[in-house]
């Protein structure tokens, strides 16, 4: 049996995507069906629509979706119908990472996440005229209905609007558990946070949640820089407008105790591992496309510095999004400052206004069917 979804199709490289009405399937013995609710706009997505090798296309992209389970299939144990949940990450459960909780680092990532595919080759979608590849990230959620895999989809609390949820599987709980998890930043400590779009705030927020005394937010957008004083930032720095790294040294005497990249620029990373204090620890969250970076390892070796590379903040997304969602619910994690909503059909708009800068964190609701 087949439903019929409305959906944004990622066709041609580089090109918008389109609203189409496409055939969704069953789900398998271990999938989920859900009613997608609404879906985070990530710059992955972005970045998959203008790659022309790393997912295939025709694809539904859209991987930060919250909604309410319709049908699960037989083995599916942990949801039932009804439940709210939030979409996340997919992983394999059984790789020497998932075994010992490090689900970020499943060595399945990329079959799970990328091949737009199960793994016997089916998709989920089909079009008039062709197949349409899903389960991008293991839900392809640019839709008004998504499949999942049991392990991805999280069950959360039915009190919160679901609309602002889906964010958390994604950019919101990479920033956060990159100061939570991976950083371990504590009370007391300095934390310099380079870049403050959606996951550089949601890491200055939880840096206010964990205690540091100096938060410091560097962008060029002066309204960023301005939100960020209001989340929780001590110091901010137009890096437009000043040396950034003279007011860090300002700031900071003894250099930071912790950075975070979100830029993924080579001579801010480089920089900011410099400016690291004793025993100090630069996370990198953005790829850099891939390039190298060069650090000078007799200031590491003394300085007792290091780097750490950081993927969805650490997260096991079964117990933090949840965790999240009980910060937001108590006034300490306001991440639904950063959401601006728009409907499926200016789904293209919404990628625009994230691209330009304009818009933080866009979140698209799914029209009601």
């Amino acid at each position: 049996m087949t439903m019929q979804v409305q959906a944004a199709v990622c066709r041609t490289t580089g090109a918008p995507l389109s609203i189409e009405s496409l055939q969704l399937g069953e789900p398998r013995d271990d999938e989920v069906l859900v009613r997608v609710v609404a879906t985070g706009v990530c710059h992955t997505d972005i970045g998959m629509r203008e790659s022309p090798t790393r997912v295939p296309k025709p694809i539904v992209l859209g991987h930060e979706g919250a909604g309410i389970v319709e049908k699960t299939g037989g083995s599916v144990r942990k949801l039932r119908p009804g439940d709210h949940v939030v979409m996340t990450f997919n992983t394999c459960g059984h790789c020497s990472s998932c075994y010992q909780g490090h689900t970020a680092y499943c060595s399945q990532l990329g079959r799970l996440n990328f091949a737009g595919q199960r793994d016997d080759g089916t998709t989920a979608f089909s079009g008039s005229d062709t197949g349409v590849h899903s389960h991008f990230f293991g839900q392809s959620s640019f839709a008004t209905y998504a499949i999942c895999s049991q392990r991805n989809a999280i069950p959360v609390r039915k009190d919160i609007p679901l609309e602002i949820l889906g964010p958390l599987g994604c950019g919101i709980q990479t920033g956060a558990g990159a100061v939570l998890n991976s950083l371990n930043v504590r009370p007391g400590a300095s934390l310099g946070v380079f870049g403050a779009g959606s996951v550089g705030l949601a890491a200055i927020m939880a840096a206010r949640l964990a205690g540091a005394s100096v938060i410091i937010a560097v962008d060029t957008q002066p309204s960023r820089l301005d939100i960020a004083i209001e989340l929780g930032a001590t110091h901010v720095i137009n890096a437009a407008q000043e040396d950034t790294f003279s007011r860090i040294q300002a700031i900071a005497g003894h250099g930071l105790d912790f950075a975070l990249d979100t830029t993924g620029n080579l001579h801010v990373i480089r920089q900011a591992v410099e400016h690291l204090g004793v025993r100090g620890v630069c996370g990198l969250i953005n790829t850099a496309k891939g390039a190298d970076a060069s650090v000078n390892i007799l200031n590491m070796v003394l300085g007792g510095k290091s780097v750490k590379g950081i993927h969805q903040g650490d997260s096991n997304p079964d117990t933090f999004i949840p965790q999240l969602i009980e910060h937001y619910a108590q006034g300490r994690f306001p991440f639904d400052r950063l959401i601006q909503f728009y409907a499926l059909a200016d789904i293209n708009a919404a990628m625009a206004d994230m691209e330009s800068g304009q818009t933080i964190k866009p979140v698209i609701r799914m029209p009601a069917l």
